[in-house]
């Protein structure tokens, strides 16, 4: 993934995306902290960042079971990813949530922002800014009107440009006595008025 150089004229394209499949973690193992490692830099320490990626920054394999993932890709590599969740966990992977997982309700909670990462070669090229619409458009599909996030510092310019306002900035505790500075965040749901993203679909779903 290292070897892949975008064409600066699809900025302002939408990207076309799928929904992840099982096949797709170990693509998925590679890109976070890839990501990770690039683009949270100017923003944590490198002691930080190593000890959340697994426990916060990581594959969370439900998300995927339950088709709110989506992806995209350039030329068969997977470069960017994020999704929506329908479960209590904010953040986490498949081994560091510490949320229930029982299902939401629509009609009275929020649904979920998860685990948006983007190959630092392919950042700033409009990939987040469809994922998240994207992402709106489903809950809206599947009932919600509000959803909550958990930012990290780097990711907080992105939500805040889509009407996400501040809940807390808190902290998220990992090993070696260390945290992680992050920005719990809220929005109420509208429809877009924009052209949806197109999402490949296939018999894998």
């Amino acid at each position: 993934m290292d070897a892949i150089q975008p064409h600066r004229r699809r900025v302002d394209a939408r990207w076309p995306l799928r929904v992840a499949r099982e096949e797709d973690v170990p693509a998925l193992e590679v890109l976070i902290p890839q990501s990770v490692r690039a683009l949270q830099a100017p923003y944590y320490s490198s002691a930080q960042f190593e000890a959340a990626l697994g426990p916060v920054f990581g594959v969370d394999r439900q998300l995927i079971r339950d088709g709110t993932y989506f992806v995209v890709e350039y030329e068969a590599e997977i470069i960017g990813c994020g999704g929506w969740s329908r479960r209590q966990a904010l953040y986490g992977s498949d081994s560091g949530k510490i949320d229930d997982e029982a299902m939401l309700d629509p009609k009275r909670d929020s649904a979920r922002i998860r685990a948006f990462f983007v190959h630092p070669t392919w950042a700033r090229q409009g990939i987040g800014r469809c994922l998240m619409v994207a992402c709106e458009r489903a809950m809206i599909e599947a009932g919600f009107s509000t959803v909550d996030l958990v930012a990290t510092l780097a990711g907080e310019p992105l939500y805040t440009s889509f009407g996400f306002t501040v809940v807390e900035r808190c902290q998220i505790g990992l090993s070696g006595g260390l945290s992680l500075p992050v920005v719990r965040m809220t929005k109420r749901l509208s429809r877009y008025n924009s052209v949806q993203p197109r999402i490949d679909t296939d018999e894998h779903q």
